[in-house]
Parts: structure tokens; C-alpha cells; sequence
């Protein structure tokens, strides 16, 4: 493994770049992911292209941070494969929120579980974060399955707490403390 620490075996975690503006803008809408990421309405060019340009903004400041998910290839531009973020970042308490979406062609590889291995140890190297916390659908079997592999331990229940428009789904806390 490479002292980088945002780099894996396989994968590499970058800033946010103003080429990515178009898979973000498909990602973002895509409303099956809509229910995980609390998003109810589509977001513009105009929304995601200030986002871009705001990302620049460093953690302490904006609160959160985007990294895009990246293939390397020596031989051609990377593939931008995901997503994974900070958000409710709390600098006096040392803690963040953890999501991650991997692009629907790309699942089921590993990607997600190393994108997470990676920011989790920038989030204790880099940014000597004392845990991070992450809320989960009790139906998303597969992320469930992620975090707890990676460390992440149920710490509460919310019964009925994600409406689908059909059915009512609980939803997992998970910390782990660094």
C-alpha cells in the first residue's frame, strides 16, 4: 500500500474537479439513490456546478467534504466510479458522517469497502477524527454488511424513520470510533 493517504490497492480518493459536473449531475438525479441520500427534487447544472466550484472550500469550513472514487490507469484518464463524503463535520468533537455511492456498473467489486478503508484512515491520519458515524437503511443489506466488515458498530435504531411513499423503513445508526 502507497504512504498517499488517499490512495488503495485498486483505488484512489480525489477532490472534486470541475470536468465531473456531468456525472454528478446524472448521479445526483438519479432518483432510485434518492431515497438513502434524503433528496426529494432534482438538482440543476447551475446547483451542481456551484457545488464544483464551492468544493474547493476546505473541511473546516464548508462542514463536508466530497472525494470522487477513482480508477487509476496508467495508460488512460481514471474512471471516476463514485463518490464518498463527510458531511456533518464537528471539528470540536472530532467526528463526521460517512456516505458513499458507487456507480450501479461498478458494485458488487469491493470498490465501496475500499473507498471506505481509504477515508477512513484519512479521516484518523489526516484529520485525527476520533469516529465517524454513518445511518443506514434497514433494507440495504449490502451497506449494512460493508460497515460492519469495515468496523462500524450498530449503536441505535429508528423505527420507521425513512418514508418510501409505500411502506415505512427503519433506519441503523453506526459508529466507529478511531
Amino acid at each position: 500500500m502507497t504512504d498517499n493517504l488517499l490512495h488503495g490497492p485498486r483505488l484512489l480518493l480525489r477532490a472534486v474537479e470541475p470536468s465531473d459536473v456531468d456525472q454528478l449531475l446524472k448521479w445526483e438525479n438519479n432518483t432510485e439513490v434518492w431515497k438513502v441520500s434524503n433528496t426529494y427534487t432534482p438538482f440543476s447544472r447551475f446547483e451542481i456546478e456551484e457545488y464544483v466550484l464551492n468544493a474547493k472550500r476546505d473541511i473546516f469550513s464548508a462542514r463536508q467534504l466530497r472525494l470522487m472514487i477513482s480508477l487509476p490507469d496508467e495508460e488512460a484518464p481514471a474512471v471516476t466510479i463514485g463518490t464518498i463524503d463527510l458531511f456533518e463535520f464537528e471539528p470540536v468533537h472530532l467526528r463526521a458522517g460517512v456516505g458513499i455511492m458507487i456507480a450501479k456498473e461498478f458494485r458488487g467489486k469491493g470498490y465501496a469497502a475500499e473507498s471506505l478503508k481509504i477515508l477512513v484512515r484519512y479521516a484518523s491520519e489526516g484529520l485525527h477524527l476520533n469516529q465517524l458515524f454513518c445511518n443506514i437503511s434497514s433494507e440495504n443489506l449490502v451497506s449494512i454488511h460493508i460497515f460492519e466488515t469495515i468496523g462500524f458498530l450498530r449503536c441505535g435504531h429508528k423505527k420507521k424513520w425513512i418514508n418510501t411513499g409505500e411502506e415505512w423503513l427503519d433506519e441503523y445508526m453506526y459508529q466507529l470510533i478511531l
